[in-house]
């Protein structure tokens, strides 16, 4: 059955928004528990009083919140969490010892896959290298404790390749020992992580087993080596249930922050 609310003839800008906020004070306050079903679209507009796009502006605004996720063939459920945290965090820290490197590496779903490809898009522009040849390291990884799935893409240029040739013996390593063996060649290694998000690709959407609503979050990691761009990974998240967290330290006798 419905709740009652109130708040009709209420000339106010950008309705879909004070419709959001009050339901997700309702959500907060216990009043739609997780699990259940908000009403149905044609109930909401009877409630408020508004036409069919301001309440999907209202449950899309929900679903940014974390709050709500549609189930299909039944309407709009409320997610456990109450608009907290989501509730996946993925460290992306990165910490050094000398030449060492070490990030945490989640596990494998399946066999890392090696092939060469060519550099396109936001790696291409990164790196400054735009339809230039590349190792391609792929794997889908998942949070242990959640089974939330990620994707993992290490992107190696031919040229860097060239210039640390112990990179083609096992691309597929771990990162950290990727970096260790660019360290060795006496590279100056310098990493910035810039962050996105967008809707998935329908095979993203099937290989890390999204819901219809979520959308992804997007890192590219740019590795430089003496202010040279190397190396570039590209790592995708569920950007309903994954959080990215990362430590920061101040770096000495420099202005601007480096990792």
């Amino acid at each position: 059955m419905p709740r009652d609310h109130t708040g009709r003839g209420r000339a106010v800008p950008q309705k879909y928004l004070v419709i959001a906020a009050r339901i997700a004070a309702d959500i907060r306050q216990g009043r739609y528990q997780p699990g259940e079903l908000l009403p149905s679209e044609a109930q909401m507009r009877q409630m408020y009083d508004v036409g069919q796009s301001t309440v999907r502006r209202a449950l899309a605004e929900l679903r940014t919140m974390g709050l709500v996720r549609p189930h299909q063939g039944k309407g709009t459920v409320v997610l456990a969490g109450g608009g907290n945290l989501p509730s996946t965090p993925v460290d992306r820290s990165v910490r050094r010892s000398g030449r060492r490197w070490r990030m945490t590496d989640l596990p494998g779903a399946e066999p890392p896959t090696v092939s060469r490809t060519t550099l396109e898009g936001i790696p291409a522009l990164l790196l400054g290298q735009p339809d230039h040849d590349a190792i391609s390291v792929d794997r889908i990884v998942y949070h242990p404790d959640s089974g939330a799935r990620m994707a993992h893409r290490v992107l190696i240029p031919m040229s860097t390749a060239a210039l640390v040739p112990a990179l083609l013996e096992q691309p597929d390593q771990d990162i950290s020992h990727l970096l260790g063996l660019l360290s060795d060649a006496g590279l100056a290694l310098s990493i910035t992580e810039h962050v996105s998000t967008r809707i998935p690709y329908p095979d993203e959407r099937a290989a890390l087993h999204l819901s219809d609503s979520a959308p992804l979050l997007i890192t590219h990691r740019l590795t430089t080596g003496d202010d040279r761009p190397v190396l570039v990974e590209e790592f995708t998240a569920p950007g309903d249930t994954c959080q990215l967290v990362y430590s920061i330290a101040a770096s000495k006798g420099s202005a601007s922050p480096r990792t």
